[in-house]
């Protein structure tokens, strides 16, 4: 009954037949659990067609809350690492763990108590209003008004634009917008953003540079703008084995070329970053390329001879 009630949200019309052939049952199992969801108090209405369906009423209020194992262990882990979202949430996800863990059954209420785990709270927390205002601006295609705090200025600055996504990434939430003022796509904090109502016009969406919101900023936190690429790659071969690189390889690459050796391919904001990831391992390595990092090692080496202090 769990699963037919699952398949039943999903979407608007089954046919009888076709309920059944995904549950591995019988139609007359599906005819006789359909009755029992609607003795619990759901609205299933019959379709008409060539082998009958079903119809889960929309807006339907679900009687006493109804979880398979698996949909109560995701319950818990998304309310369980709220605070990790960087919402400001205060105590309302985990009194409403609270609250869905009273109306499951013991034997979920035990799979939930099961999963316990901490979970870091993020540095910086938005408000859900502004996170409301802002989501609501998008999905209608309003021009949004806000001020916008800058740590060296010290005040929020107004700002006019044209929201086009969100995106919650490592605990800050940044906005995806086209600048009104500067003619250009730009990337906001939400934690520092304070939104003004009421909403402004309505506008044509752009494309996005990269083709959505999620590619613009991982693009602009790796320098570029509108591809997800690293400005420079480099080319190492590391005397250490690929269980000890493999935890600091990130979107890197790797492939062993001994037990105690491997080579690997990595990304970074310039030479010196590449030079920085490889040598946190304290292991001996060779730079294979390109030309532009071998080039560069040299002036690094002399940076680094010149942080010596004198007589050391």
């Amino acid at each position: 009954m769990l699963a037919l009630l699952s398949l039943l949200q999903t979407r608007r019309d089954w046919g009888g037949a076709s309920l059944a052939e995904r549950l591995g049952v019988t139609p007359r199992t599906v005819r006789r659990d359909v009755d029992r969801l609607r003795l619990l108090g759901y609205t299933i209405t019959a379709v008409r067609g060539p082998d009958g369906g079903y119809r889960l009423a929309a807006g339907t209020e679900l009687p006493p809350l109804l979880f398979d194992d698996d949909q109560a262990v995701a319950i818990a882990v998304a309310l369980q690492t709220a605070a990790s979202t960087g919402v400001d949430l205060g105590d309302a996800a985990e009194q409403a763990l609270a609250t869905v863990r009273q109306l499951m059954p013991s034997r979920l209420r035990h799979r939930v108590d099961g999963v316990q785990f901490d979970s870091p709270i993020a540095p910086e927390q938005v408000d859900p209003a502004a996170l409301q205002a802002v989501s609501s601006s998008i999905r209608r295609e309003r021009v949004l008004r806000f001020d916008y705090s800058v740590e060296s200025e010290g005040y929020g600055l107004p700002r006019k634009v044209e929201p086009h996504g969100l995106v919650s990434r490592a605990g800050r939430w940044y906005l995806v917008a086209w600048d009104l003022e500067k003619t250009d796509w730009r990337l906001f904090r939400l934690d520092r953003l304070t939104p003004k109502s009421p909403e402004g016009a309505p506008f044509a969406p752009r494309e996005i540079p990269g083709g959505n919101a999620l590619a613009f900023v991982d693009s602009m936190m790796k320098g570029s703008v509108g591809v997800d690429r690293w400005p420079v790659y480099g080319d190492f071969l590391l005397e250490a084995p690929t269980f000890r690189v493999a935890p600091w390889l990130g979107d890197g690459e790797m492939e062993a070329v001994s037990p105690s050796v491997t080579r690997v391919r990595v990304g970074s904001w310039s030479p010196a970053g590449l030079l920085a990831w490889v040598m946190r391992f304290d292991a001996p390595f060779t730079a294979l390329g390109p030309e532009e990092l071998i080039r560069s090692l040299p002036t690094i080496a002399n940076r680094l001879r010149e942080a010596v202090p004198n007589g050391n």
